[in-house]
This record gives C-alpha cells, sequence and structure tokens, in this order.
C-alpha cells in the first residue's frame, strides 16, 4: 500500500543526512540524536511537554532493547579481570604456545586464538588475556611486535567482533534497526564474514612477510614482567580453573546447538556462565574477602559495559524511531497504511529512483565504512540496519544481506582496525605506535571490503 510521506519522514530523513555528516567530520553525533528524537516527538504529538518527556521514554526503550547486550559485556569484562588477576589465563593460553615454532605459525595461531577468545570474551579484555602471554613466544619465534599487533587487531576487532556469534551483541543492534531476526543477520552474515576474514587476513600476512623479508621490519624485544607477577592461585589451581573455564563454555556450545539457543537465550547462558566463573574465582582468590571482590569486578565490568554503550544509547534511540519502536515511544501518529518510517521511506525510493543490487551493496558499505570512523565500531551501525531495511525494501528482497554487510563495514573500520584511537589496546599491549599499526590494516581491510561488497551484491 502506498503511503503518502509526511514532515516526520522528511524530518528523520533529514537527521540521517545530518548524523551522516557528522560521522564524517568526526563529531559526535549524539546531541544530533537528541534533538532529532525532541523534533520527531514535536512534530508528531505538536505538544512540548510530550516531546520532552519522548527524550526521556526513547532512552528507556533503547537501554531495554540493549540491556541483555550490555549486562552480558559487563559480566564478560568482570570475569577476564578474574582471570587475569588469577592467572588462570596463562594456564587457558599457554598450551598454543607449543604450535608457535615459527613468524607464520605465530601470526596465524595468535590471530585464530584470538578470535576464539574474542568471541566470549569480547576483543578488548581479550587482547590482555592473550597479547602478555603470546608476544613474548611471538618475538622469540621472529614475528615482530607489529605483527603481533596486527593478528589481533584483524582477527578480533575485525573478525570476532564483526561477526560477534556468541554474545550476538553486534547483529541485535542491527537486527533490530532492520526489523529482523538476529538469527537472519547471523545467517547472512555467514558467507560474508569468511570472504572478508580471508580476503583481509592473508593480504594483511601476505604484506608482512614482504616487507620482513626486505628488512622493513625487525623483531624488537619489549619489556615483559608477566613472569614475575604474582597471582592470585597456584600454579596447579590455574590449570584446574582453565580446565573447567573450557568446559564449561564448551557445554555452552553444545547446549546452543543441540536446543537450538539463538538471541537473548544464548545470551543469557553465556552471561550465567560467566557469573559462575567469576564467583568461583573470586573466592578462590580471595578467601573471605570474595564476597566483596566479586561486587569489585562487577563495577569494573559495568563501568567498561556503560563506557562502550554510553555513545549507543541515544543513536540507537532515534534509529528505533525508524521502526516499530515510534509508536511504543511516540504513539500512532504515523499515516494510516503506514509499515514503519523506514519501510515507507523505502516504499517511495523504489519509486523515486532504480534502486538495484550493485547500488545497495556499493551504498551499506560506504554507509556501515562511514559510522564507523567515530572508533566506536557500535555506534553507527545502528543507522546500517536502517538503512538496510530502507533499501531491501525498494528492491524488495536481501534484508539480511545488506544489513550484514553494513554490519561488518562499520565494525571492521569503527571497531578497531583502521581508526587509530580504536587501535589502543592491541598497539599498548605489543608497544607499536597505533597509527603505524592502522597504516598497516589499511590496504588490507579496503580490499577485504571491496571483495565483501562484491560478493554481497551477488547475495541480494
Amino acid at each position: 500500500m502506498h503511503v503518502d510521506l509526511t514532515a516526520i519522514h522528511w524530518l528523520y530523513v533529514t537527521f540521517i543526512g545530518i548524523i551522516i555528516l557528522f560521522l564524517i567530520l568526526r563529531r559526535d553525533t549524539s546531541l544530533v540524536c537528541l534533538a532529532g528524537i525532541f523534533l520527531l516527538g514535536l512534530v508528531a504529538t505538536e505538544s512540548l511537554t510530550s516531546s520532552v518527556s519522548i527524550l526521556f521514554s526513547s532512552f528507556i526503550y533503547a537501554i531495554t532493547e540493549l540491556l541483555s547486550t550490555i549486562l552480558v559485556i559487563s559480566i564478560i569484562v568482570s570475569m577476564s579481570k578474574a582471570l587475569t588477576e588469577s592467572g588462570v589465563h596463562q594456564a587457558l593460553i599457554s598450551p598454543f604456545t607449543r604450535v608457535m615454532k615459527n613468524a607464520s605459525l605465530a601470526y596465524w595461531t595468535i590471530g585464530i586464538v584470538m578470535m576464539v577468545v574474542s568471541w566470549f570474551f569480547w576483543p578488548s579484555p581479550a587482547v590482555a588475556l592473550i597479547g602478555a602471554v603470546l608476544l613474548p613466544v611471538a618475538l622469540r619465534v621472529g614475528l615482530p611486535a607489529l605483527g603481533v599487533a596486527m593478528a589481533m587487531n584483524l582477527f578480533g576487532h575485525g573478525i570476532a567482533l564483526s561477526s560477534d556469534f556468541v554474545i550476538q551483541g553486534a547483529p541485535k543492534l542491527t537486527a533490530d534497526a532492520a526489523g529482523i531476526p538476529v538469527s537472519e543477520v547471523i545467517s547472512a552474515s555467514v558467507p560474508l564474514i569468511i570472504v572478508m576474514g580471508v580476503v583481509t587476513t592473508v593480504t594483511a600476512f601476505y604484506f608482512l612477510k614482504r616487507d620482513m623479508k626486505k628488512g622493513l621490519l625487525k623483531v624488537e624485544s619489549v619489556e615483559n614482567d608477566s613472569k614475575t607477577e604474582t597471582y592470585l592461585l597456584s600454579s596447579a589451581q590455574q590449570k584446574w580453573m582453565a580446565a573447567l573455564v573450557f568446559f564449561l563454555f564448551a557445554v555452552d556450545i553444545w547446549a546452543m546447538i543441540h536446543f537450538n539457543l539463538q538471541g537473548g537465550d544464548a545470551t543469557a547462558l553465556i552471561g550465567g556462565t560467566s557469573l559462575i566463573i567469576l564467583s568461583i574465582l573470586s573466592m578462590m582468590g580471595h578467601k573471605s574477602k570474595g564476597f566483596e571482590e566479586v561486587t569489585n569486578y562487577l563495577i569494573h565490568g559495568f563501568k567498561f559495559g556503560f563506557r562502550v554503550f554510553g555513545p549507543v544509547i541515544p543513536i540507537a534511540a532515534f534509529f528505533y524511531l525508524g521502526d516499530s519502536g515510534f509508536t511504543t515511544i511516540i504513539g500512532d501518529f504515523l499515516p494510516k497504511g503506514s509499515n514503519g518510517i523506514v519501510n515507507d521511506l523505502g516504499f517511495a525510493l523504489a519509486h523515486a529512483v532504480p534502486v538495484n543490487p550493485a547500488v545497495a551493496g556499493v551504498t551499506l558499505t560506504t554507509v556501515g565504512a562511514i559510522t564507523g570512523l567515530d572508533g566506536s565500531g557500535f555506534s553507527g551501525i545502528s543507522l546500517a540496519g536502517s538503512v538496510a531495511s530502507l533499501f531491501a525494501t525498494a528492491i524488495g528482497h536481501g534484508i539480511a544481506t545488506l544489513t550484514a554487510l553494513g554490519q561488518i563495514a562499520a565494525i571492521w573500520v569503527g571497531g578497531g582496525t583502521l581508526i587509530p584511537w580504536a587501535l589502543i589496546p592491541a598497539a599498548a599491549i605489543c608497544n607499536v605506535s597505533p597509527f603505524e599499526l592502522a597504516r598497516r590494516n589499511l590496504l588490507p581491510v579496503l580490499i577485504g571490503l571491496v571483495v565483501t561488497t562484491i560478493v554481497a551484491i551477488f547475495l541480494i
């Protein structure tokens, strides 16, 4: 059914344009989103008091939608800190050091371990867990510190964060904005993640080996006092706890497959398991003070979680208005027969300009990359989901693939592989320049995005 576009629709489009402009200029978009929410409420309700209340209501809606994601990430970071302080992280990672016989094996081993660990522990904590143990080993077998940083960065903040198969934070944000189930985004992202990951990491490895042969990269020694660090648990206790952690998460994976747990159910399982591990580690490591230390670990995790998602909440609140969130937050003020702002715009776009998979694919990659310029990777992926819904409506199909493509582009650019200020965790642990790391990642990531976009166009 054709729906005439109203002032609400055009105002929404205007603010999407302003948000994109701010992202290009590397300016924060929170205030723009607040202004957009307020004006949409004012135009719809024609009430000043209602539009002011809508600002707060939109935050409640966004936090409610994102709460499980914020919680599980916060809990996992809390557990990661306990793993590090207890020394269990060494026992978890050290078996892989026996595989690292040369620089090539070190690159791929660190990368694959980083990817798997990041799926469960989130990339930033995983950098600390892995870097402290595997960096000295990699240097001894001839892999430069910059190569270690690249491996952790591309596999962790690139492949793992953009796929996010276990915690499912990124797919939830984009799926909600696109108005489709999380499982559809995850399924559609699998081939694109494989293409992006293989092309980018292989290209980066080729350039790394080429420059090592030319003598442009040399192995440097870095200070590492991890061996003298005092941990809360003994060596034997660390090994037992590492085995328990591995077993519990293996059971989680089995349960997800056997009981077909996805989305919120999978998130809840991982979160609950992490809380159990955190509690055990706290009591074993701190004895009678464990009751208080559990709280301290949780505080640490929640600080991290809300620091990461603080910029996301106002942006998500604005983009939720493009779909079912409008009726819930503002009320039934859209025209009769409307399917939501984004869907209405998609139908209008289909009648106004020729839209095809090629145009849609290139646009989603561009929009995703632009939203990543703020360096968080997450703050703008709601925009990618919203634009994917718009183009898919115009084309008539391909919404999951377009959503996954926008998610991948946004996180690879902003999640920690290209923007210098997002590279700091990996650069710091390896004692290399984040700007040099970004320069090294630039060409492989761009090549990967081009190839992935082409593949996505054929899949739409």
